[in-house]
């Protein structure tokens, strides 16, 4: 028999993840979600599956207040949406899935699911958002290989648009840590209101991943310089074999830098011979034409009981005569 239970305990709730949560890929690592927990402070709500005692599943959900649902720990939002990928549904069998699924509550939209098995069938389950993945090995970690898979008139004008900028003057500049809070003024330049960072709850939390990456020896900041002035920095991490592109900012006044630095992420990606580079979710007029891997992510979303319950929040309060 499968038993649930319900963990509301930020400490316990830190003990279960840091001992049975798979480090598979940077959003697996405790100290990520913890900045964006300090910052947002959602309750946990940790569903706990045991078989005779023995620990065999977890779905990490946090009480996301401002949206009155449930989402994946910790609920960090931008936008009214969670943002951190990969999340899971950890299962020993697909019985354990089950039983953690029928426990998830009425109101819950728990967004970036990995696939597992029965996933995709489970009720309430779709795709949530496709995310974009460069394989290195896939063209022998070369990456001359790679342009070649594009058409002959691709290649040309990608060739006369970046010309059009190494004309100007182009260098590198790599890890330097101050150059994170530039990259921060320039996404909140260049996007404001919709820079991800105009939230100061996100901002701060990216400041201190941002420094717990540099501590950890995890952070890769690329900065790209055209005639001497910064045009482009892209923050990210490695960690094991795949390289994260987290966030960047880019001087309006570059066009074209974007594919530039991008093109940079590639090239590297294929000389120090990751396994995989991972552009997250949003395809942005770009991912596609890069020939970047699609991966899909799922989402469990209970549309009419949050519909119900945003409708039972903002009805007006009706005052009964005794």
């Amino acid at each position: 028999m499968i038993e649930v239970s319900v963990c509301r305990d930020l400490k316990e709730a830190k003990r279960h993840w840091q001992r049975h949560w798979p480090q598979q890929c940077l959003f697996d690592l405790w100290p990520v979600r913890a900045c964006f927990q300090a910052e947002f402070n959602n309750s946990p709500y940790f569903l706990i599956a045991s078989r005779q005692g023995r620990f065999c599943g977890m779905l990490a959900l946090s009480w996301i207040d401002e949206q009155q649902c449930f989402g994946h720990f910790p609920g960090e939002l931008w936008g009214g949406k969670t943002w951190l990928e990969q999340n899971k549904i950890l299962a020993s069998d697909p019985a354990v899935a089950g039983a953690l699924l029928d426990q998830v509550p009425a109101a819950a939209k728990i967004r970036y699911l990995t696939q597992m098995p029965g996933l995709a069938g489970a009720a309430g389950a779709t795709v949530d958002e496709i995310g974009y993945l460069f394989y290195p090995g896939q063209y022998d970690y070369c990456f001359p290989a790679y342009l070649q898979g594009f058409s002959g008139k691709s290649r040309k004008k990608m060739r006369v648009e970046l010309d059009r900028l190494k004309a100007r003057g182009v260098s590198w500049r790599h890890d330097c840590f101050a150059d994170v809070d530039r990259m921060f003024r320039l996404n909140l330049e260049n996007f404001k209101e919709y820079s991800y960072f105009s939230d100061d709850r996100f901002l701060r939390a990216f400041e201190d991943l941002a420094s717990w990456l540099h501590a950890n020896n995890l952070l890769r900041v690329t900065t790209v310089l055209i005639g001497g002035e910064v045009a482009a920095i892209d923050i990210g991490a490695v960690w094991g074999e795949t390289y994260t592109v987290l966030a960047g900012g880019a001087h309006p006044d570059f066009a074209g830098v974007a594919k530039l630095i991008n093109l940079h992420h590639l090239e590297m990606a294929c000389q120090q011979r990751f396994a995989e580079v991972d552009f997250l979710c949003g395809e942005f007029n770009w991912k596609n034409r890069f020939h970047l891997t699609p991966r899909p992510l799922f989402q469990i979303w209970n549309q009419q009981a949050l519909a119900d319950r945003h409708a039972a929040a903002a009805a007006p309060k009706v005052a009964c005569a005794a």
